[in-house]
């Protein structure tokens, strides 16, 4: 699915929300140890700063080169490329030897993923026990009623033909994803747990947060804009109805974490 992504990399990278701490924290405090994280499909590694500051190495890699050149750059983190599918003995020279992860995280993609060869991967490298697997995603933005109001037949009606299957994983918050682990401690289940992200934007800003998902890119693709002269608009209309400029634009964050056991 990488290559859905190339070409609005730039308007990913300065759309998607920041996550926020509270999420890093409490996935943290799962995780008896802070040595090493590895973040999948780290994109242009909006979870990237966050993890570097909690763990003594971060390892970020994504079949996406575009989306990497965004990246932040830091000290204790390295990035690779990789391929879409790997071999244990790929994943071994990649990323990490067997046992050695404390933290496998996957931000806003692990429904484009294979997950039956992703979660053998995830029981290989993490360490048991009770190595930690957190998965989330956010859904659709909360602006205000008026915005809203615009947005949710814009994306539930024009936008709907157009998304991939896997998005329906996302408009279910990743309730009915498979997710074959066992809950961390002081959870009797793997979630989803929810949180609030947040991203202060102007209305260029939303629109160009529209224009990066991968279902206004799709339709472009078949010649159809979705954001028609009338529909920006509408949507104008809506953002200046208040007198503000910037809004902080909420999105929320559902989160799956577990953990492996011994036994594996």
């Amino acid at each position: 699915m990488a290559d859905l992504f190339h070409k609005q990399a730039e308007q990913y990278s300065e759309t998607r929300p920041t996550y926020p701490p509270e999420l890093f924290q409490f996935i943290a405090s799962k995780t008896p140890s802070h040595d090493l994280a590895w973040d999948v499909g780290t994109g242009s590694g909006q979870a990237i700063k966050p993890l570097s500051e909690i763990y003594e190495n971060v390892i970020g890699t994504d079949t996406s080169m575009k989306q990497l050149e965004f990246a932040p750059n830091i000290p204790n983190v390295r990035y690779h490329h990789t391929p879409p599918l790997m071999s244990i003995e790929e994943l071994e020279e990649t990323v990490a030897r067997e046992s050695t992860v404390d933290l496998v995280t996957v931000a806003q993609a692990i429904h484009w993923f294979d997950l039956p060869k992703f979660y053998e991967q995830v029981r290989w490298i993490l360490k048991k026990p009770n190595g930690v697997i957190a998965a989330w995603c956010y859904t659709v933005p909360e602006v205000n009623d008026a915005v809203d109001s615009v947005f949710r037949p814009f994306y539930t009606i024009d936008s709907a033909p157009y998304w991939e299957k896997a998005r329906r994983l996302v408009d279910k918050k990743y309730e009915i994803i498979e997710f074959p682990f066992e809950p961390v401690e002081g959870l009797d289940e793997t979630g989803p747990v929810e949180f609030t992200a947040e991203r202060e934007l102007s209305f260029d800003g939303y629109m160009r947060y529209i224009r990066s998902s991968s279902a206004y890119n799709t339709a472009l693709e078949r010649g159809v804009d979705l954001l028609t002269e009338d529909v920006i608009e509408k949507f104008r209309r809506a953002w200046e109805e208040d007198g503000r400029r910037q809004k902080v634009v909420k999105f929320p964050v559902y989160l799956r974490i577990g953990k492996v056991g011994i036994c594996h």
